[in-house]
């Protein structure tokens, strides 16, 4: 009976520690957090993101929780994000390196890192994705060749169910890797969709308990069985793969003609051999094209698989999209971003998939890199900070039922397409995704393609209410399609 009072007295004493200690250093509101686990009881284990919502309804647009002792501050809603991303930029814009991405990345790469070495990193790799054709007309024609073989893929499955996801992944997932490597893979090689399985799991990992259990706990995790384990374990995997494929390139490239994005970094390194503060070495280059090849290829991957999904659970959407398609386009002319402005409703509809979808609602954690002041609180030095990107495409203020899959938000009364500014399936501010140009013309080309040529519908008995696989991205679960030739 002592001890079970004793027991009581000390963590009401360790809250009233939590408490005292946010006040103190003025953080924003929140739950009270539980002795040595904090709030990570409340987090949905499944859906992290619904708690993440809930707790925004009631402590307002940004507040404090809990992993373990450490705090963590979520921005909620679209004003407060833009205010922050983009009204208070270079404040926001470090990444909080979790113990997870430390191990993976040691702090080395274009996504997990801060200071010069992001920004060397970040600026080299646009200026040379862009001169390897990111947002040109030359990398349309790379979308277009791969989408044939997707079309092909799908032609051989005469209308019979299959699931279209790993070959959707496999066609995104070459794209970046002609840039990158300068070749793309053969769709049934057996190594490359186990590589691509290993992407998908990881990306699946962000958000869930084991994630945040591991960041919270790294030092006493790292000696025990779970399921970080195996991300480590696929990281590895991925990370040496790309290393064979760089040492490749060493022996065979032409320092005088660059053929790819590895081409364009091994001469960089050339240029600052001897730099001992060089940003630009084997370990930088192999992480870098680790966090290309594993962002270009999952998220885009997965948009596209909610596209479909969306088709088989709305078929009258399907056919308006596919009428708009062959009064512009036809049955042969093969689409281009240019030919966006002139289908309308499908841009809608793919504008309303990534709403609706946010397949990152908590982007990735950015981190206090100084003491921030913002909307009267302080947010510490090294505080990790949410950017919850879910909370702006469902913010009511700027959608109306944002519960609603509804591509007329997206259109006027002229029924032409019009933005809105609460729209952002790629964030904002200084670490927005740089693959976004890239991103939106694959989206495009492979779904105005496959509705181009094919019906699709739900095999017989399956379909009904779309469901979600649990963690830390939100994804359709794994789906079969009838494919049927329209032509």
């Amino acid at each position: 009976m002592l001890s079970f009072i004793l027991t009581g007295v000390l963590s009401a004493l360790i809250l009233i520690v939590f408490s005292t200690w946010r006040k103190k250093n003025n953080l924003p509101p929140g739950p009270t957090p539980w002795p040595i686990i904090g709030n990570i009881h409340q987090i949905n284990r499944l859906a992290p993101y619904e708690t993440l919502a809930q707790l925004g309804e009631k402590y307002g647009p940004v507040y404090t929780i809990h992993f373990g002792w450490k705090p963590v501050v979520v921005l909620y809603g679209y004003d407060t994000l833009k205010e922050a991303l983009i009204g208070q930029a270079e404040d926001f814009s470090g990444r909080a390196i979790v113990p997870v991405f430390e191990r993976i990345a040691n702090r080395k790469g274009l996504v997990f890192s801060n200071g010069a070495h992001w920004q060397q990193q970040r600026k080299f790799s646009l200026t040379t994705l862009r001169s390897f054709g990111m947002g040109k007309r030359s990398i349309e024609e790379r979308v277009t060749e791969e989408s044939k073989y997707l079309l092909e893929f799908f032609q051989e499955k005469k209308g019979k169910p299959f699931n279209p996801g790993p070959r959707i992944t496999a066609a995104v997932s070459n794209v970046i890797c002609s840039i990158v490597f300068g070749d793309r893979f053969d769709t049934e090689d057996e190594t490359f969709q186990t590589l691509l399985g290993m992407v998908t799991e990881n990306i699946s990992f962000l958000g869930k308990r084991g994630f945040q259990m591991y960041n919270t706990y790294p030092g006493i995790l790292k000696y025990l069985p779970g399921e970080h384990n195996k991300i480590f374990q696929n990281a590895s995997m991925l990370q040496t793969f790309l290393r064979g494929l760089i040492d490749n390139h060493t022996l065979s490239r032409d320092p005088n003609c660059p053929r790819d994005f590895v081409d364009s970094f091994l001469n960089k390194m050339d240029e600052e051999e001897g730099n001992p503060d060089s940003h630009f070495t084997m370990e930088s280059l192999t992480c870098t094209t680790f966090n290309l090849f594993v962002a270009g290829t999952e998220t885009t991957s997965s948009t596209i698989r909610w596209a479909l999904r969306f088709m088989l659970a709305y078929p009258e959407i399907q056919k308006k999209v596919q009428d708009e398609i062959d009064n512009v386009l036809g049955s042969d002319k093969c689409p281009s971003l240019e030919d966006r402005v002139n289908l309308p409703y499908t841009d809608a509809v793919i504008h309303e998939v990534h709403r609706y979808a946010s397949v990152i609602p908590n982007g990735l954690p950015h981190e206090a890199l100084y003491d921030i002041k913002f909307k009267g609180y302080t947010i510490p030095k090294g505080t990790q900070i949410i950017t919850f990107l879910y909370s702006a495409m469902n913010d009511k203020k700027y959608w109306d039922n944002p519960e609603k899959f509804n591509p007329d938000r997206f259109l006027d009364e002229d029924r032409k397409f019009v933005k809105n500014e609460a729209h952002l399936p790629f964030g904002a501010g200084k670490r927005s995704c740089i693959g976004e140009a890239l991103a939106k013309t694959e989206i495009f080309i492979f779904f105005v393609s496959i509705l181009q040529k094919f019906n699709l519908k739900s095999p017989p008995g399956e379909g009904g209410p779309i469901k979600l696989a649990g963690g830390g991205t939100r994804a359709p679960i794994p789906f079969n399609i009838c494919a049927e030739w329209r032509l």
